[in-house]
């Protein structure tokens, strides 16, 4: 059976005197936030939280991510929040990487180990806490519902990664895989994050250019990836935002499965006027 793993930022300073190249990198089609920025001094701290701190990779900004906030929080022992989000329109999706959380979902309590998924309905009564003692980290995707006469809302659910059986993608020998925690064919959703499982040697063999915007951390393995022009290495830890119809493609190297958790927005009509 093939091993997942999941990387978990490191925080820290790198010492002084170490100043290298970096691949970061911010332009008008994508951005490229590679995992050696990820220290301590970029971090946030968020309201109504306890020992928590959390790295914010993407939001709502002008010439950056449009439809959705993504974070990277750290729960500390005894960390937590009794009312962890402040706009009761807003969706959230959390995946955890490392340790355990303990998710209250209404009058449902739910533990998530890593590799645990849950989706939060928006004006969801949701807490959560650390009730260990070792650190717990979980990535956090906002994005604010778009309601549609006649469809209802999602339902609040919690899942794993492990639990999540393959889609493989036609045509090419099982090397290519997505886990989809929805049904794409499920209309009450208007958002999918999933993780694209590539073995070694695996592509996308054209340059993807669609309407989806895409947010997509890398959890396992290493990749050559298509971003616009530019052909970028990428690793375990290295986040990307590409912006609608920035063309994309990749090629899988490395011996182990290159992973990444992918958010991009779906199943809705676009709007005409901002």
């Amino acid at each position: 059976m093939t091993q997942y793993s999941y990387y978990t930022p490191k925080g820290g300073l790198p010492p002084q005197g170490d100043m290298v190249g970096t691949k970061a990198v911010f332009k008008d089609a994508y951005a490229v936030i590679p995992r050696d920025v990820m220290t301590d001094i970029v971090t946030s701290n968020l309201p109504h939280f306890t020992n928590t701190r959390a790295w914010i990779i993407a939001r709502p900004l002008s010439g950056f991510a449009e439809t959705f906030a993504h974070y990277i929080v750290e729960l500390g022992a005894g960390g937590g929040s009794t009312a962890p989000e402040p706009d009761a329109q807003a969706q959230g999706i959390l995946f955890v990487v490392s340790g355990e959380i303990s998710l209250t979902l209404g009058d449902q309590s739910h533990t998530l180990n890593a590799g645990g998924y849950a989706y939060i309905a928006a004006d969801q009564n949701w807490a959560l806490s650390n009730d260990t003692n070792q650190v717990a980290t979980f990535h956090w995707i906002r994005k604010r519902y778009e309601a549609v006469d006649g469809i209802d809302m999602p339902d609040s659910f919690v899942t794993t990664d492990a639990a999540t059986a393959l889609t493989f993608m036609p045509d090419t020998n099982g090397t290519w895989a997505t886990t989809r925690f929805v049904d794409p064919a499920d209309m009450r959703h208007d958002c999918h994050v999933n993780i694209v499982t590539f073995q070694a040697g695996g592509m996308i063999p054209f340059p993807e250019t669609h309407v989806m915007e895409h947010g997509l951390y890398v959890l396992q393995g290493r990749a050559e990836y298509l971003l616009n022009e530019d052909w970028v290495d990428v690793e375990a830890g290295d986040y990307m935002w590409l912006r609608a119809f920035c063309p994309q493609a990749c090629r899988a190297v490395g011996n182990e499965p290159f992973r990444y958790l992918l958010y991009k927005d779906v199943n809705r009509h676009p709007r005409l006027k901002l």
